[in-house]
Parts: structure tokens; sequence; C-alpha cells
């Protein structure tokens, strides 16, 4: 989810731990509890700070080892260590418990994302990306908001947020089946498909679709249930050609695959290069494929500069590359 979906959630976590008897009975530990469950919301997060790096670190690393089962029983010890020195007479199972929780609770809800986290790691690097809900969902947002606007105005903490979990597995439970919903109007459409990639969309009954076969690729839309294909692609394996082999050494173009799982490739030879070109197929927008990591090699097979990202524009990706390259 989003930092401020992240954020709201920590809040209602910390209202919904007022329940707790020992949480509610001290006021220290009240307070602590409702800090770390802010924090513990945030922090798998932290990695976020590798895009200052570059976009293939962050790629490549975004929501792995912070997301993973053991930095799920890490962080709240972390946690701990920074805030129980600040609140000493605090309940230390207590805070230990509202803490997990929220860091788990962070890393399941990315789950659902189409992004996804490789929240198995480390028995698997793969990515579990659920495509049920939008990365910011305006209808869960708000609903936050609500609960916490009535806490501000004296409702009582904990029975407020009961409700609203209770509402929002009701809202994940509708998700789901309307997702499965989806994928059988396109299985019934495309009979052949290998595999079905809903990317959910801030517009509730509106999803991005990219369809396998063993031939080819299907990109469309659903919206309130009618599926419309934009686009078909003949699916051609990745050949091991020299130019190919060698673009898939660069950092940028392996960081796309490794988080990439559809998408179709193009190689161009220009007047003294080559430009091998690798475009997402889940993300079509406006009639183009903006998340593309794009190799230009020298005639020696050099790599001579390479990007992956959001592109908008040719000309965006003009001034990216040339930017890399002085």
């Amino acid at each position: 989810m989003d930092t401020g979906t992240h954020i709201v959630m920590g809040i209602a976590l910390g209202g919904l731990a007022t329940l707790d008897p020992v949480v509610a009975s001290n006021p220290a530990t009240t307070t602590s509890v409702i800090i770390a469950t802010i924090i513990g919301s945030q922090i798998p997060d932290i990695d976020t700070v590798l895009k200052l790096r570059n976009n293939a670190v962050y790629i490549r690393n975004h929501r792995g080892v912070t997301h993973s089962i053991p930095a799920v029983i890490l962080w709240p010890l972390v946690i701990l260590a920074v805030l129980y020195p600040v609140f000493p007479g605090v309940n230390l199972f207590h805070l230990w418990l509202w803490t997990f929780i929220a860091v788990f609770l962070h890393v399941f809800v990315d789950i659902f994302n189409a992004y996804g986290t490789q929240a198995l790691r480390p028995f698997t690097n793969k990515w579990v990306a659920l495509g049920i809900i939008n990365t910011f969902d305006p209808i869960i947002f708000s609903l936050h908001i609500v609960a916490i606007l009535f806490w501000v105005f004296g409702a009582n903490p904990g029975y407020t947020f009961l409700t609203l979990f209770i509402v929002l597995i009701g809202y994940y439970l509708l998700r789901i089946f309307t997702q499965l919903k989806v994928k059988r109007s396109v299985k019934k459409m495309i009979p052949d498909a290998t595999e079905i990639i809903l990317s959910p969309t801030m517009r509730y009954n509106h999803w991005r679709i990219a369809v396998m076969t063993e031939d080819s690729f299907y990109v469309g839309r659903s919206h309130q249930h009618e599926i419309e294909i934009y686009d078909k692609f003949h699916r051609t394996p990745v050949p091991s050609t020299p130019v190919l082999a060698a673009a898939q050494k660069d950092k940028n173009l392996s960081a796309f695959l490794s988080f990439s799982p559809v998408f179709r490739w193009e190689v161009q030879e220009l007047e003294d290069q080559y430009q091998v070109r690798f475009i997402d197929l889940r993300y079509r927008s406006n009639g183009h494929y903006p998340f593309v990591a794009v190799v230009h090699l020298d005639l020696n097979l050099n790599i001579i500069t390479s990007y992956t990202g959001w592109i908008f524009s040719e000309d965006k990706l003009k001034k990216k590359l040339d930017i890399l390259t002085n």
C-alpha cells in the first residue's frame, strides 16, 4: 500500500489496541503502543531510500528483504529497543505484541497489491502479488479517515476500529470475489490462457489485464465486468543472441527481469549501436506501455547506457539516456 494508507492503518491499529485491558489500564503503555503501531506500520518501507541510489537497486530490492519473514520478526525488536528506554514502565510483552501485529499487517496487505512482496524469503525469492487491491485504494483510505474522525470527536477507539477492521475484511473478500469473476470472464474469452494477471486500478470495477497463452500475449481492460482486448503480441522467447546476452548483463535490465513476469522485447540496430528494449505489458496506459528497460550497446557489444523505470514519452527516455551517458 502507499505511505498514507500505512500511516492511517497504524493509527487504527493503535486505537484497536485499547481493547487490550493491559494497554488500556496504563497511559504510558497506551501511548507507547500507539507510537509503536504507527512506526511498525511504516518501517518495512524503509528500503524506499534505495530509490536515491538508482531505479535498478530500488526495483530489485524494494519490498524484498525488509518484507521477509526474518524482517517481520526483527523489526518489532528494533522498535522495542528504541521505545522501551523512553517508556520503561510499560508492559514489554504487550508492546511487542502490538508492534509485531503492525509490522505483520504492513507486509500482509502489501501482498494484495499487483506489485507484491518477497514475503516468503528466505524460503523463496518469488514475488507474492495477488493483484486484488490497488496500491492506493480510495475506499480503504477513506474508511480509515472516517474512523479516525469518529475517534477525534469522542467515539470509543477500540470499538470504532474493531468495526472498521470487520468492514475491511468484508471489503477484501468482496474484492477477491470480484477478481475471480473477472478472471472467469477472461478465461471464457481466451480459453487457452495459461496465465491471467490482473492489476487493480483506483476504480472499483476497472482492472488492467495481461494474458499469456502458449504463443501470444493479450493486453486489455475490464470495466464493469466487460472485457476489452486492446493489443495482441506474438510470444517470442528471448533468444540466445550475442546482443541480447550482452544486454542482460546490464544491472537495469537484470532488475527489470527480476520483477516483470510478462513482457515483450525489441532489438533495433541503429547507425553505430544497438538498442535493446524490454516492455512490461501489465501497465498499459492511454495506448502506451510506460514501464520499460532500455539498453544501448556499441557494435562491440559494450554497454553504453541503460535505464529502467516509468517513461511516458520517447523524448523523456532520450533525455534519461543522454543524462546517464554524460
